[in-house]
């Protein structure tokens, strides 16, 4: 029996009277439909004139289309009609209509429904036409207009029982994860940050650690402060303003923090200025001089070596093979990363102006002037101090009152990783929300001795799906993603895989620093979508295509002949270019999958696939455009991902949730023997040693001569400054030089 529950009580007897007439839910969905003339937009669950292509009244109405006397008379009543997310009877939720006129209403309905299975049998058509869109958005907070929560962090300070229990843990831990009270919590960030949990055998820092370190240390009565010490770091704005967003909640315990940094570039600085204390050596290496954006071209070195690309891309903006495709810039690919960079540069002068105390213009000015002499940078307010680094453990041995030679007592990051949440009484709640994180380039599946390397394989994350939706522990899920795409037929498989798991508990997407091609197309299964300010995301597009190497062959004297069965039985043929009927399929081909992409992205976001197109087209957007656009839901970290989360399962916010991680970064071969593969590549030579390490880094034995499937990817997009390893920079763009004249070598020896 299908119930229809009235939120008034003086409609409770209309209530009565329509679940007496149906029998079914089936019935009663029928009976709505009926008594509105079909104004139901099973989209979202309002009332629209949908048999004539109109839109609902809030989101999806077209513009000047005709409102129904119908939907009149509901704006009237202000009758709202929703469908619970627990999956609940529909709701009604009624004001300013009294029960008589209600039941009236109901009755006559009844009356006006000659066959309650015919009625079924007309509005499951129109169910099912729409059954998709209803199923990725009726929890999506665009299209419902819904209030999110901000997942601003709270810091509560134990007190009573709490602070007791807390102490009694304390001297219970295990020896290693015990901390000396009046510790300082030593954090050096450098290098590569990545998003996964690392492994015991990694040696990169893992963003999910650095955040926990913090938001323990803030509740840590043993931890008296934190200096971080910042070096040059290879991640994305969204990582960095996760940091601060976590650096600013561990400022609440009232406890200092102070930075360290000798060589830094705008980066680094934005970092360091959430800090309250900033200090630097007087030979410093602090370059503030501006952000800048740049893209490579290797089509002139390809023709010089008798290659032609031949590629399909689908979208002006789609820039991902440009590299090997062009020469200069196309001016869609100058107009994207124009607005990226100034999304980017416009956040950098708002959060250090703020973070500083200064105006927008103090901070221009600052990077007009090109400041290299630290003494300036601290008689204009821009650090704190001078100074060498152990006169800074020695300034904070006095504040802290340790005295004798023995160095700064201090904790290391690694070490303090190990302290549980369970000490500080920050975990517990019955209630469990999986964390699935997906990082890295996609591919369908995963082989040779890249076994447990990196990247997303679309294999191993649809079994952790699919685990996450048979298991009732779960109330809800948290996907974390920091990927530029791959390969879209394995991204289409995951996105199915994400959809079902959406249709059983809530899935919200949270972006680190970049979701682009198949990692959007990964997130927009998603009921909610959550980015940062900066995260790269969007590009709509595809591109594919092949190698045509006949030149290349002819100079080295190598040739090839097929004998073939079918009319495009040779269409990955390299040693000539596509004939016209073959570059015709294979354009034909590449457009169909990107329809499919553009119109699943316009199902799950609800828009039209007309105006889906106007911010598809491989563009890439910053997470503050993509919101204005409708691609993105909400901004924030994963705090607010977690919030949301909740309030989708009815968890209060107020409860505590038990997070579980499901993607611990395991160590591939790669990373375990990198350390003895660059003792050997130095002692037995570059080029066989490049060649060998190519071929355990990517585990394959030969190098692929052309591009395999249809891949959503996006090209790399790098907003930074000058920094300070630009000399490393331009080694890597001439790596790919070094990577062709590779390629004639092995070729000649084929």
């Amino acid at each position: 029996m299908a119930l229809i529950i009235m939120r008034m009580g003086a409609a409770l007897q209309a209530s009565a009277t329509i679940a007496s007439a149906a029998n079914s839910r089936q019935q009663a969905r029928a009976l709505i439909a009926t008594q509105f003339s079909s104004h139901v937009c099973w989209d979202c669950i309002s009332y629209v004139t949908h048999p004539t292509n109109f839109f609902c009244m809030k989101q999806h109405r077209r513009k000047g289309a005709r409102k129904s006397f119908t939907e009149n008379f509901l704006l009237r009543k202000k009758i709202s009609f929703r469908r619970d997310s627990s999956k609940m009877p529909y709701l009604f939720s009624t004001s300013n209509i009294s029960h008589r006129s209600f039941k009236k209403m109901a009755e006559s309905s009844l009356s006006d429904v000659p066959n309650s299975s015919e009625a079924s049998e007309a509005v499951e058509q129109q169910t099912v036409e729409n059954d998709e869109s209803q199923k990725l958005s009726e929890d999506n907070g665009a299209v419902a207009s819904e209030p999110f929560p901000s997942g601003d962090f709270e810091f509560r300070k134990l007190k009573g029982w709490n602070k007791f229990l807390v102490k009694l843990k304390m001297m219970i831990a295990l020896p290693w994860q015990r901390v000396k009270k009046g510790s300082v919590l030593r954090m050096k960030l450098s290098g590569q940050i990545t998003e996964e949990l690392q492994g015991r055998f990694a040696q990169g820092l893992s963003l999910p650690q650095i955040c926990q370190n913090f938001i323990k240390a803030a509740h840590d009565p043993r931890v008296a402060g934190v200096y971080i010490e910042i070096e040059p770091l290879d991640c994305g704005w969204g990582k960095i303003d996760e940091i601060c967003r976590h650096i600013e909640y561990y400022k609440k315990a009232g406890k200092f923090i102070i930075a360290y940094m000798a060589v830094a570039g705008e980066k680094e600085y934005y970092l360091a200025c959430k800090c309250e204390e900033l200090y630097v050596p007087p030979g410093a290496y602090i370059t503030l001089l501006g952000l800048k954006v740049q893209a490579t071209f290797l089509r002139g070195v390809l023709e010089n070596i008798g290659v032609e690309p031949q590629i399909q891309r689908i979208g002006k903006y789609k820039s991902f093979g440009d590299t090997i495709s062009r020469k200069d810039m196309s001016e869609a690919n100058r107009e994207m990363l124009t607005s990226i960079l100034d999304d980017v540069f416009s956040n950098w002068l708002e959060r250090v102006a703020l973070s500083k105390g200064k105006s927008k213009e103090d901070v221009i000015n600052l990077l007009e002037e090109g400041i290299f002499d630290v003494k300036k940078l601290k008689g204009g307010g821009w650090i704190t101090d001078i100074k060498y680094e152990d006169e800074i453990e020695a300034m904070l041995k006095e504040r802290l009152g340790q005295k004798g030679d023995k160095p700064l007592q201090s904790v290391d990051y690694k070490r303090y990783s190990r302290v549980k949440e369970w000490t500080l009484s920050l975990s517990g709640g019955k209630d469990k929300i999986a964390i699935i994180r997906a990082v890295g380039s996609i591919s369908r599946a995963r082989g040779g001795l890249n076994a447990s390397g990196d990247g997303i394989v679309s294999d191993v994350l649809i079994e952790k799906i699919r685990e996450v939706r048979e298991s009732k522990s779960f109330k809800a899920v948290v996907l974390r993603i920091d990927s530029p795409g791959g390969d879209a037929l394995a991204s289409d498989l995951m996105w199915r895989e994400l959809r079902l798991l959406a249709a059983k508990k809530p899935v919200i997407a949270s972006m680190a620093d970049v979701a682009a091609s198949g990692g959007y197309y990964m997130a927009m299964a998603a009921g909610v979508i959550v980015a940062e300010k900066l995260t790269l995301t969007g590009s709509i597009g595809v591109v594919t295509g092949k190698f045509n190497l006949g030149q290349l062959y002819h100079k080295v004297g190598f040739t090839k002949e097929i004998i073939s069965r079918g009319r495009f039985a040779e269409l990955d043929a390299d040693q000539r270019p596509f004939r016209p009927d073959e570059e015709d399929f294979f354009a034909r081909s590449a457009q169909n999958a990107y329809k499919q992409f553009r119109d699943k992205a316009a199902l799950s976001r609800s828009m039209e696939p007309e105006r889906m197109e106007d911010v598809a087209q491989g563009r890439v957007w910053t997470g503050k455009a993509a919101k204005k656009r409708g691609l993105v839901d909400a901004i924030g970290g994963i705090s607010r991902a977690v919030s949301i989360a909740k309030h989708k399962a009815g968890i209060s916010n107020e409860s505590k949730v038990t997070l579980v991680e499901l993607s611990k970064r395991q160590p591939s071969l790669t990373t375990i023997l990198r350390g003895g593969v660059n003792v050997f590549l130095a002692c037995l030579g570059s080029e066989d040693g490049v060649k060998l390490f190519d071929v355990i880094k990517k585990g394959k034995i030969l190098p692929e001569r052309r591009l395999l499937g249809v891949q959503a990817h996006m090209g790399e997009i790098l907003v930074e400054g000058l920094g300070v390893d630009e000399s490393f920079k331009c080694l890597k763009d001439y790596s790919a030089l070094w990577a062709c004249t590779m390629l004639k070598e092995w070729l000649s020896c084929d």
